[in-house]
């Protein structure tokens, strides 16, 4: 399969939306670069998923702009915005009466070019065997299904790969694994990635630049070198500390 092309720069320019009387996303103004591959990290309700939405319109905001590439992302209309991008979230989202051949190849049924000899090449991309094809969804693990989510997600050659909490649901060796094998189709295909996740450790392994979010608003935005050097605030600090704390746990139980 030939390398996709670099993604598109993603820009959030005074980005806010509210829920009643509570700030989700308050005034965020930032800039991620074509090829990046940018971790949103903060603790549940700090508004990284909600940010991560606005991108393929799944959230609207309130006030501001969202662009990619320099076109606002609110200027087409959404079924095709989102065909451009790539979307895995937790849950995966499978649909339980369709092949796995067959939901990898739904993004490109839907845009009017089916291609079923695509979804086997997908399936070779995620490390998989090309016989799953003929699988149902609930043949597969946990880990089996998340790798079929990439691979729909990736079908269309999109530039832009979203990642809400992905690896949330798998257990630990399957998590490693796969995450792995996501940040390798990232350099590999020359994506620009936005991953959603609350454990820092994760962040720290795999991005190239991490953003941490509190109540809405960003409040540290460094490579991972930085972090862990010590920069970013006190924020950014307090969650470095959490892996730095378990390893040193792990390493007092050493005999």
């Amino acid at each position: 399969m030939p390398a996709l092309s670099s993604g598109p720069a993603v820009a959030f320019d005074r980005v806010g939306k509210r829920y009643g009387d509570a700030a989700a996303i308050d005034d965020v103004s930032l800039t991620i670069d074509a090829g990046m591959f940018v971790a949103l990290v903060g603790a549940s309700g700090s508004g990284k998923s909600t940010l991560l939405k606005t991108v393929n319109r799944l959230v609207t905001p309130d006030s501001g702009h969202v662009t990619l590439n320099g076109n606002d992302v609110a200027a087409d209309p959404a079924p095709a915005l989102r065909r451009r991008i790539g979307y895995v979230f937790q849950d995966v989202g499978l649909f339980p009466h369709m092949s796995v051949g067959e939901n990898i190849a739904l993004p490109l049924r839907l845009a009017g070019t089916p291609d079923a000899a695509r979804a086997e090449t997908m399936l070779d991309l995620v490390e998989l065997p090309r016989t799953m094809a003929a699988r149902m969804p609930a043949e597969l693990s946990g880990g089996q299904r998340q790798r079929v989510g990439v691979a729909r997600a990736l079908v269309t050659r999109p530039g832009l790969l979203l990642m809400d909490e992905p690896f949330g649901a798998l257990d630990p060796v399957t998590r490693e694994s796969l995450a792995g094998a996501v940040r390798r189709l990232h350099d590999e295909l020359r994506l620009t990635t936005i991953m959603v996740t609350h454990d820092m450790a994760e962040a720290l392994l795999l991005a190239m630049r991490v953003v941490v979010m509190a109540a809405g608003r960003v409040v540290a935005d460094a490579s991972p070198a930085t972090l862990l050097a010590g920069g970013g605030g006190a924020a950014a600090q307090a969650l470095v500390a959490v892996p730095r704390t378990q390893a040193a746990r792990l390493a007092a139980l050493t005999p």
